[in-house]
């Protein structure tokens, strides 16, 4: 059986701290994308091999993942980039994993449930950040309160973004998301509620974050019926969300969006090694049954993408060393609650 992994979307941020994060955990995987230059670059600064070819190209796909045991789908908008991977995964009998982290793209492959078991792989998105602290959490807490029916998770990041995330982010502020209510996803617009939150430094003010695919992952490790997810964002783009309601015309207009896409372009490609040294992400949890009875867990980490990184490489050599389960997968419910524990820099849960 292959060993080799390979990693879609090498030249982004993201996917260039997780080459060199494996190359440094004793990994050498395979790069992969669709600019030769760019990826030709990366490749040969990290002594690495590399695959060129688009997605928009099927049996070129297939072709490079003949021989690949995992492929790590890096590449944003997941929304596009997952579903052409997938389809080569399906024939090449190849584990898919991403570091996805928005309902719509978990909602894809978990539609693709039964397909991924017939033939025997893995579907595991958000091996990142994006759902690696929540969902073990979520996972924890379930333990502790075994007949929970109510689930909040609270996070906050420390540090910058890069323009991947910012262009994730930003242009759909306005977007309705989802919630979960007596397990069911019902319509919830952004920053419907808000909470006060102390994760040690000071109350800060969380909202709610429709998006955040922890409404699904949480569901399918848990169980839990009734989820909320809250994050903490910058104020300014905390007032957006809140003010959504009434700015949808203006979202919609093509001079804002150009205005907006102009404006990240400005920013970074993503925050530098001594930024990242300074950040740090929180999580908190509370799961509620009906008697009022109450667990709550505190989970903090390294900078969100050095976390990914990190949690990324720990579980492409969970999947290397045969640690897999077939079909739609959450990083909990296949690595288990202390999954999380093992990443370095990583303390919880109080």
């Amino acid at each position: 059986m292959t060993s080799r992994v390979l990693l879609y979307g090498a030249t982004g941020y993201a996917g260039k701290l997780i080459a060199e994060s494996a190359k440094n955990n004793g990994l050498e995987l395979i790069l992969a994308g669709r600019n030769q230059s760019s990826l030709a670059a990366v490749a040969n600064e990290l002594s690495l091999d590399f695959r060129v070819f688009g997605l928009d190209a099927p049996q070129a796909i297939t072709h490079s993942l003949e021989d690949i045991i995992a492929v790590i789908n890096c590449s944003g908008p997941f929304s596009k980039t997952s579903k052409p991977l997938v389809d080569a995964c399906l024939q090449t009998k190849t584990h898919y994993l991403d570091i996805a982290g928005e309902v719509p793209e978990f909602q894809a492959l978990q539609a693709r449930d039964t397909e991924a078991k017939n033939a025997g792989i893995m579907l595991l998105p958000g091996v990142g950040f994006g759902v690696v602290p929540t969902d073990c959490v979520a996972a924890y807490l379930k333990q502790k309160l075994a007949a929970a029916t109510r689930l909040i998770l609270i996070y906050e990041t420390v540090g910058g973004v890069s323009q991947g995330t910012a262009n994730t982010v930003l242009p759909t502020l306005h977007h309705i998301g989802v919630a979960r209510e007596a397990g069911k996803l019902i319509p919830s617009r952004p920053a419907l509620k808000r909470r006060k939150v102390d994760f040690g430094y000071g109350l800060v003010t969380a909202v709610t974050n429709p998006w955040r695919a922890d409404i699904i992952t949480a569901f399918q490790t848990t169980g839990i019926p009734n989820i909320e997810v809250y994050t903490v964002f910058p104020n300014p783009v905390r007032f957006l969300m809140e003010l959504s309601q009434y700015l949808g015309w203006l979202f919609n207009s093509s001079l804002f969006q150009s205005a907006l896409a102009s404006l990240i372009k400005t920013l970074p490609t993503g925050p530098t090694a001594a930024e990242r040294a300074k950040g740090q992400v929180r999580v908190i949890g509370i799961a509620e049954d009906e008697t009022g009875q109450q667990v709550t867990a505190k989970l903090l980490g390294p900078e969100a993408y050095d976390f990914t990184a990190l949690a990324a490489v720990a579980i492409i050599k969970r999947v290397i060393q045969g640690e897999v389960k077939v079909g739609f997968q959450t990083p909990a419910s296949v690595y288990g609650a202390d999954f999380v524990l093992e990443i370095p820099g990583v303390t919880g849960f109080e």
